[in-house]
């Protein structure tokens, strides 16, 4: 049976918001959980219940925009996969989205299937982005960067739920809020950690955060 992704959208048109939820209507394995107008009453309704995959964001919002409510729900959820949806491809808003965590980035001009797509990709581990942006990006990245200990880098292998207890582990979060993010049991979570740090060859959380961002896990 195909899993059904639970979507939120953020947006202060509510035309747009209608637009997007028809283009979502010709797919059934997608629910629109809930929408929001700006970021403030995003997080309010995460408060209420984070139960949600995707979240389908807006830039230009009033009160708190797209980028800063990214930031702050990737703080506090970082296991929900976040797309701005946008009209703005503009160089600064995508380095500043990718910047606060966004995982893809497509323009409101997207048509259905390709949008059905880019939420499947960015659910298992790609990055949904239109051709134009992707070419932005890369151009962003071609700016020379040091990267350090390139030579030293490990092959180690997490499973994608340790990857998201890292992720959670890595904002300072405890194992009681972790077990609740990802509807798991504080004692699952415990053991989750374990086996990370067996895998990692650390003993410390600081070191398992370190190590897996040195090999470009998280």
């Amino acid at each position: 049976m195909q899993k059904t992704i639970k979507i939120g959208i953020i947006d202060d048109n509510s035309f747009l918001i209608k637009a997007i939820k028809e283009k979502l209507s010709f797919f059934d394995d997608l629910q629109i959980k809930f929408t929001a107008i700006h970021g403030e009453d995003l997080l309010q309704k995460l408060a209420e219940n984070h139960n949600v995959d995707v979240l389908l964001m807006d830039i230009e919002m009033p009160v708190l925009n797209g980028i800063e409510a990214t930031k702050a729900v990737k703080n506090k959820f970082p296991q929900i996969k976040i797309i701005m949806l946008t009209v703005f491809d503009n160089d600064e808003n995508i380095f500043n989205a990718i910047k606060a965590g966004a995982d893809g980035y497509l323009l409101k001009e997207v048509d259905p299937k390709s949008l059905h797509q880019g939420i499947h990709e960015t659910l298992n581990g790609g990055a949904a982005m239109n051709p134009s942006i992707a070419l932005k990006t890369l151009k962003l990245l071609r700016n020379p960067i040091e990267f350090q200990n390139t030579t030293e880098v490990e092959e180690i292998t997490l499973s994608p739920r340790e990857v998201e207890v890292l992720e959670q582990l890595s904002k300072g979060l405890s194992y009681t809020i972790i077990a609740e993010n990802l509807f798991l049991s504080p004692s699952t979570v415990r053991k989750h950690i374990e086996n990370i740090y067996t895998k990692l060859q650390v003993h410390s959380k600081l070191e398992a955060v370190q190590k897996a961002k040195q090999n470009n896990i998280i």
